[in-house]
């Protein structure tokens, strides 16, 4: 053992005690051992060795400190605020990196409740609790006025006595937690309430009920007083497609909306006492329409769940819009001829006529149909060419729109044969539109094949009265041999044809344009 010999070396030259502390090695580790030597007066080179185990206590030392600063590190490390507070209440102790933003002496001193929002609510309240709490949820004010959710343990401290003498605690913040599993509830609410719009539209046949259904239903789950859904209509110009609820006040509404864009832009502004919301539909980036809805301004300002809701239902309303627009763009092709923009024969007389010749019935007002025909219409083609035909054709139809009034109708039956219905005109007047036109037809020469068989029309009329009960197929048919009439006599003139009751008007013959019979 050197280091006893050197302790012995040491305590013989000096004539003094001698100590230190050994450390020897043995089969289960080190043993540390504190060494007194003490030279004996009365024996020459004699010496008294002590020695003190020292190996448990410098183990239990060692591992204090150890696990002080293990607990130290952890404290220190967490994200949670370790604390301690007096019988008063007041903090004694907080983490060395602070709370809520405070920084450790900008807490001492205070009490919990300073920052606490709505401590009375809490029974016990873990700070001054006399029993352990556990997990116990609050929502406190942090240094930069915003508020924080904590989750709080705690252990009542006591002296010698069981005198209380503070509490021991820790909090963790778990704010974010919170704000998250908030922004995951009210994504899954949108999504109930998106779900719930779209498929009231769904259930819709028709492409405009869509809106009106969309318009209904975006209203009542957003709480709104109203909502309108607008389609482009032309660039730069807003049509409403659908409404519901009090719409009183909102007119100003229309010229904000010319100032939205594609791309998710939402407009939240007063009108009157609307608080309005509103926002652009879309189609492959294309502004193809707009929604908008309102409530009234001491509901406060909507929420961001209620801009983020709109977008959607926009996005949702954006395809909906396009469906109607290729609908409508559907129907008008299947109404209309394609050369001319006018209705068909289809939609004339199974969709257009019925309508009216119930609202004259209903009225008891009378009514004119002209069936029009080209005359040597084929030469046309034949000389000149098909795209000459249908110059003339198109002439034609401007002529027709000319003499007619923005309630009549007119038709193209396909070939050179038209059709004008005229609303709410007796026997003089028709004979008057009649003459007029056949000296107008006058203009059509220009486009013929050929100066002997110039291009003209031939007009038969039938007079609808709805006295008579008359069938759409026989007024229809005494046009048409009216017409036939004409065509067979002179060509070039109009023939009203014979009422289908005997009455005291007789019919007119064909007649040329310089002639028109009475």
């Amino acid at each position: 053992m050197p280091d006893i010999e050197r302790l012995i070396e040491t305590a013989s030259v000096s004539q003094s005690i001698a100590a230190g502390v050994v450390t020897l090695m043995s089969g289960k580790g080190e043993i540390v051992l504190e060494i007194s030597v003490v030279p004996l007066p009365n024996a020459e080179d004699s010496h008294l060795v002590l020695a003190r185990d020292l190996t448990m206590e410098r183990n239990l030392r060692t591992a204090l400190v150890e696990s002080r600063q293990r607990y130290k590190d952890l404290v220190e490390v967490n994200s949670d605020f370790a604390w301690e507070v007096g019988p008063d209440g007041a903090f004694m102790f907080v983490s060395p990196k602070g709370a809520l933003g405070f920084r450790p002496e900008e807490l001492i001193g205070r009490t919990a409740k300073d920052f606490i929002i709505n401590p009375d609510e809490y029974s016990p309240l873990p700070f001054t609790a006399d029993k352990p709490t556990e997990n116990v949820e609050m929502w406190m004010r942090r240094a930069d006025g915003t508020t924080g959710c904590v989750v709080t343990s705690s252990v009542p401290l006591y002296d010698d006595k069981k005198n209380p003498k503070g509490t021991r605690g820790i909090c963790r913040d778990v704010t974010e937690e919170r704000e998250s599993e908030a922004a995951l509830g009210r994504a899954r609410h949108r999504e109930q309430l998106l779900h719930y719009i779209v498929s009231t539209v769904r259930d819709e046949v028709e492409p405009h009920d869509m809106l009106t259904a969309a318009a209904a239903a975006t209203a009542r789950a957003l709480s709104a007083s109203g909502c309108r859904i607008y389609r482009l209509a032309k660039p730069g110009v807003f049509a409403v497609a659908a409404e519901y609820g009090n719409s009183e006040g909102i007119s100003a509404l229309y010229d904000r909306l010319l100032a939205l864009k594609a791309g998710g832009e939402v407009i939240a502004t007063d009108i009157r006492d609307w608080s309005v919301l509103a926002t652009a539909t879309q189609y492959r980036q294309s502004v193809n329409g707009a929604i908008a809805m309102w409530r009234s301004v001491e509901a406060g300002p909507w929420e961001d769940d209620h801009h983020l809701l709109i977008c959607d239902v926009a996005n949702q309303l954006g395809i909906a819009n396009e469906q109607v627009t290729n609908h409508e763009r559907i129907v008008a092709l299947s109404r209309t001829d394609s050369l001319t923009g006018l209705l068909n024969r289809r939609a004339f007389f199974e969709e257009e006529l019925p309508r009216r010749l119930e609202r004259l019935e209903r009225n008891r007002e009378s009514a004119a149909l002209f069936y029009v025909d080209m005359d040597n219409f084929k030469r046309v083609n034949d000389v000149h060419g098909h795209q000459k035909g249908d110059e003339a054709i198109l002439f034609l139809c401007d002529m027709l729109r000319d003499h007619s009034r923005p309630g009549d109708v007119i038709a193209r039956f396909g070939g050179d044969e038209f059709a004008m219905w005229l609303d709410k005109i007796g026997p003089e007047t028709t004979l008057k539109r009649a003459t007029t036109l056949i000296k107008a037809s006058g203009t059509l020469q220009k486009f013929s094949g050929s100066d002997t068989h110039p291009l003209g029309i031939s007009v038969g009329i039938a007079l609808y009265d709805p006295k008579d009960d008359e069938a759409l197929e026989a007024l229809l048919a005494r046009a048409d041999a009216a017409m036939y009439d004409v065509k067979k006599a002179v060509k070039g003139g109009f023939k009203v044809a014979t009422p289908p009751v005997k009455a005291a008007t007789a019919s007119v013959d064909a007649a040329p344009v310089s002639e028109p019979a009475r």
